[in-house]
């Protein structure tokens, strides 16, 4: 990536970090006065006044209306940072729906969409189908399209860093699709594309069960099993998007997790079947949580082996697979403990369904937030609105 070099001498340096300083604040902080915002960032007052009318003319910032009964004179200013200003969309797809989520740029969930896919669908049916479930639930939301400044989406499979699915066993015809393009195509913001049980993994660390960990694993048990890893409060890919997928390893249990549960089930609705046996396990039956005992020993070898790789503060278990009453997430602890060197805390997800979407729309905010605090471009420069850069998750070489 170009260095952008940032000299002392250049007049618009400290304009610059002054504008990012201020904006931050305001995000993160509630509504202020000129005077409270100024002793937040660490500036005179003059000089924030100019940094928040350059920020409102960006369309980032505004002017709230006086609180009533402030006492004698005219009451102060009030700035708040403008939510509204664009929305961040994240898509989860796999062989048999869509799920997604569009929230403003606090990260305010503002509306969401789920759609069935067809499961023997070709990449191109499956790829309008997403266009029609963007398109509803954008409607639904009532967001434009235009407002949207970045696009991401969960995918089963590798993930190549330009967004090409380079492996997927459960998605027919998907590996080779160069999803992050053919996605972009849609829209005018950069898309990104990433790994499902990664942007799970990014979820439990936002909004999840591991808010306060540095060190995650999430286990993704769904038709297989998939891992995503947090390392010191940042998702470790690897070089190719391929770190985690442990579960190539016939041996270690975590393929075909699904189909072990409900043997029988053939060609049926699998899920459906499989939320039966987990409910009932739930509930007490002993056949039940004889299923889910067998499923969690034959699990085991995989996440211990991961918890043995990365030794993390807590494993992170969601997926279509934990359900009512996580029976799953117990056994696991069980089966787990006796393979690990040193005590991990294994939790059941507290995101259900929502996971990688949520995921999706952290990792969609994340590249907005490149956009917002970047110091490589003039203050005064509104969002960007340009054509979509398609990549994985990291900026393009030329951001």
């Amino acid at each position: 990536m170009p260095h952008h070099s940032l000299h002392g001498g250049d007049p618009s340096v400290l304009r610059r970090l002054n504008s990012a300083a201020t904006l931050r604040a305001l995000r993160d902080g509630d509504e202020a006065t000129l005077s409270e915002l100024a002793r937040r960032v660490g500036l005179s007052r003059p000089t924030t006044e100019g940094v928040l009318g350059e920020l409102i003319d960006r369309g980032l910032a505004a002017e709230d209306a006086p609180r009533p009964g402030g006492g004698l004179g005219r009451p102060a200013r009030r700035y708040r940072f403008r939510a509204e200003a664009g929305h961040a969309l994240g898509i989860d797809v796999d062989a048999h729906r869509v799920r997604l989520l569009v929230a403003d740029l606090a990260g305010e969930v503002v509306g969401g969409h789920r759609a069935a896919l067809a499961g023997g669908a070709a990449p191109g049916e499956r790829i309008t189908a997403v266009r029609a479930a963007v398109r509803a639930c954008l409607a639904g939301a009532g967001v434009d399209r235009r407002s949207l400044r970045a696009v991401a989406a969960g995918t089963p499979g590798v993930v190549a860093p330009d967004g090409t699915v380079t492996s997927c066993t459960v998605v027919p015809g998907w590996e080779g699709v160069h999803l992050a393009r053919e996605l972009g195509r849609s829209f005018s913001c950069p898309v990104l594309v990433e790994n499902d049980a990664n942007l799970a993994a990014m979820a439990e660390r936002w909004r999840g069960a591991a808010r306060d960990a540095d060190d995650v694993v999430c286990v993704h048990a769904a038709l297989h099993t998939g891992m995503g890893a947090i390392i010191g409060g940042r998702l470790h890919r690897g070089r190719w998007g391929a770190a985690g997928e442990i579960g190539m390893l016939d041996e270690l249990g975590l393929r075909d997790t699904t189909a072990s549960l409900v043997p029988e089930a053939g060609s049926g609705p699998l899920f459906e079947e499989a939320e039966r046996v987990l409910d009932a396990a739930g509930r007490g039956s002993a056949e039940a949580r004889d299923r889910v005992e067998r499923l969690a020993a034959r699990m085991a070898r995989g996440v211990a082996a991961m918890a043995l790789a990365l030794d993390p503060e807590m494993i992170v278990v969601g997926g279509p697979l934990v359900g009512s009453g996580a029976p799953l997430v117990a056994a696991l602890r069980e089966h787990v403990a006796p393979l690990s060197l040193s005590p991990v805390r294994i939790e059941g997800s507290e995101l259900g369904e929502e996971s990688v979407a949520l995921g999706a729309v952290r990792l969609a905010l994340d590249r907005i937030d490149e956009d917002l605090f970047r110091l490589d471009q003039p203050a005064g420069r509104p969002l960007r609105t340009g054509p979509a850069e398609q990549h994985r998750g990291r900026p393009p070489a030329s951001a």
